[in-house]
């Protein structure tokens, strides 16, 4: 069996999050494999890229359960028969229960379009453009039960420009969050991240001494 750390991939939509970390693991030296994808939406575009990277799929819809208990108790049985290690959601749009998030408590991680802890939850684009802020960005971090919280492993910043709608900026973002993801990946397989109370420590990372001012001096 392979010594290279196990993921489960959750996804409700077009996986390019997904495809960052096909992408990421089909290198021989990354620490990680994709060993499942689960989506709760049977026409989800991001089943068709696991499956042209020969990565299983299973598909368990939300709407064939009475409640969400029942739901992620699938969710949870179908990981642990894949022997999943590390549960990765990837634009997975089901609140899960606070029983399954204790249950996969700092061995499931979220990415998220903003720099959390501000613009927590939906549409966070648009109102980051509403609320006038000069930088946006995105972060990965552990799952808690609280929607959007979590130790934060890493993240990007990424200026808004005055030309921006929340289409352009998206664009944007979601770039930094590809390579965002997979480094977060790596930095847990490598075992480079230790937890101290709800902070994430990184061993031997190379911080950026650079500021990102925006908008610039002349």
């Amino acid at each position: 069996m392979s010594d290279k750390l196990r993921l489960g991939v959750l996804i409700s939509g077009r996986g390019t999050n997904l495809q960052a970390l096909i992408r990421a693991c089909a290198d021989p030296d990354f620490p990680a494999e994709i060993v499942l994808v689960i989506s709760n939406v049977a026409s989800a575009a991001g089943l068709e890229r696991a499956e042209d990277a020969e990565i299983p799929t299973t598909v368990i819809d939300h709407k064939s359960f009475n409640d969400r208990r029942t739901f992620d108790a699938a969710l949870d049985t179908a990981l642990k028969e894949a022997n999943i290690e590390l549960v990765c959601l990837a634009g997975f749009m089901r609140l899960l229960t606070d029983d399954f998030v204790e249950a996969w408590r700092n061995r499931m991680i979220n990415i998220h379009p903003s720099l959390l802890p501000s613009f927590k939850g939906l549409d966070t684009h648009q109102r980051m453009l509403d609320a006038g802020v000069a930088i946006g960005g995105c972060t990965v971090h552990y799952v808690r039960p609280e929607m959007d919280t979590g130790p934060i492993i890493v993240q990007a910043a990424v200026p808004i420009l005055p030309d921006d709608d929340a289409d352009r900026l998206a664009a944007r973002i979601l770039e930094q969050e590809h390579i965002a993801y997979p480094l977060a990946v790596r930095l847990i397989a490598e075992d480079r991240v230790t937890l101290e109370g709800e902070r994430a420590l990184i061993r031997d990372g190379a911080p950026s001494a650079a500021a990102l001012v925006n908008p610039g001096g002349n």
